[in-house]
């Protein structure tokens, strides 16, 4: 046999055995099919490390609650007694991927409402209270952050950390027509700060492939949607992703034969992750490093603020504004992780059947959503479900199974 040949023939068999759910798991999964459809050699898919899908390597399960707004986020200013209060949360599953955007409105709203009031004080020290204070120090403020809870505690320290800008941030029926200007406002300016946290120690933040699987067209699978929208009970969120496609990659179409992957339609999509550990870290030695002050507080109503010395305030309670400001216009949605074992190597993220994976340097994140952006709504129990932990497992075993199944086919064929 030619050197050339044998090689050729070597490539094409290196991921046939692959699956090591039980075994190796370093074998790579690769696309193998006599009958692929060639992808330019720029855009073929990589070799995939298959997770290792077990239950006894989930080694935490966490749950948010996300501060929903039909409206939108509540971004306004309001006086409470002698104070001024900017406000700065409600922002549905949308949090971290807008915060440096939602966080430049809410500075420039205090900064105006205040005469430039140099003396800042921030509520709340989770990605909207975090990112604010840093925005205000950048003005040129010296900033306290009072909270309750520091990371890792915050409930947005249990976030999925993938980029989702327009994430159940509105109901299409009921927000403002300009809203759709601010958020994109928000988007793009949140998206340029992303860009100079890229490369930095830790990887806070980073590019990643994400793998949606579906047996139905995206066109089929948009009728669907629509379909599901008009149920009783379904909820139309507002939908902004076109207006940034000019920043954001393309979701690519694979075709069949170019990936490994069972499904009859599969979608590449080139999106940002945040590594939400070392981010907050990065975050919080950032703010404190600027001369920033942390106050360990609990606050209960609006009047508690009395006791702030600051005049001006920056409000960023996140799920926690419902109660704090008796604002019944917030809607938890509960959101469940369950966390793997993080693998060397392993650094993608699959969309297969309501179960969404993002394999995260900080743990590989599973999150089942049976019901998809219904999953969770108006619910308050923060209880891990050990038993959706465990689903969302099993979905993946199967399709790993379905993918071993598929290559040993290709082998025979």
């Amino acid at each position: 046999m030619k050197r050339r040949d044998f090689l050729r023939q070597s490539s094409a068999f290196a991921g046939v055995g692959m699956l090591g759910l039980a075994g190796c798991a370093k074998r790579p999964i690769t696309a193998g099919s006599a009958t692929a459809q060639a992808l330019p050699f720029y855009d073929r898919v990589p070799e995939l490390i298959p997770i290792r899908a077990h239950e006894d390597r989930l080694f935490r399960i966490t749950v948010c609650l996300r501060p929903f707004r039909a409206q939108g986020p509540r971004l306004e200013v309001e006086k409470v007694g002698d104070k001024i209060v900017s406000h700065n949360y409600g922002h549905g599953g949308s949090g971290w991927s807008l915060s440096w955007g939602s966080a430049a409105v809410a500075v420039e709203n205090a900064m105006k409402a205040s005469n430039g009031d140099k003396e800042i004080a921030v509520i709340g020290c989770g990605a909207l209270g975090l990112t604010s204070a840093i925005t205000a120090q950048r003005a040129g403020a010296r900033v306290t952050i009072y909270a309750k809870e520091r990371p890792p505690e915050v409930r947005s320290a249990r976030a999925t950390g993938s980029w989702t800008p327009d994430s159940r941030v509105a109901l299409s029926n009921v927000v403002a027509p300009a809203f759709g200007d601010l958020w994109e406002r928000m988007a793009r300016t949140s998206w340029s700060m992303y860009q100079s946290y890229l490369g930095m120690p830790g990887n806070p933040i980073e590019y990643f492939d994400s793998y949606q699987l579906s047996d139905f067209s995206p066109e089929e699978a948009q009728q669907r949607r629509e379909s599901q929208a008009q149920e009783a009970g379904r909820h139309e969120f507002a939908r902004y992703a076109s207006r940034i496609h000019d920043i954001t990659a393309t979701p690519q179409l694979l075709p069949a034969g170019s990936h490994p992957f069972p499904t009859k339609y599969v979608r590449r999509n080139t999106t940002l992750m945040f590594n939400v550990a070392d981010y907050s870290r990065q975050l919080m030695n950032d703010f404190l490093i600027a001369g920033g002050k942390i106050e360990r507080v609990e606050f209960h109503s609006p009047a508690d603020l009395a006791s702030l010395p600051q005049k001006t305030i920056i409000n960023c309670p996140g799920y926690g504004g419902r109660a704090l400001w008796n604002d019944e216009s917030i809607t938890p949605v509960r959101g469940q992780i369950a966390w793997l074992i993080p693998q060397e190597n392993v650094h993608y993220g699959l969309g297969y059947k309501n179960v969404n994976i993002v394999a995260r340097r900080d743990g590989i994140v599973v999150q089942t959503s049976l019901n998809g952006e219904e999953s969770g709504w108006n619910e308050t129990d923060e209880t891990p479900n050990h038993e959706e932990a465990v689903t969302g497992v099993h979905l993946l075993q199967e399709l790993y199974s379905r993918m071993e199944a598929m290559q040993r086919g290709n082998k025979t064929a």
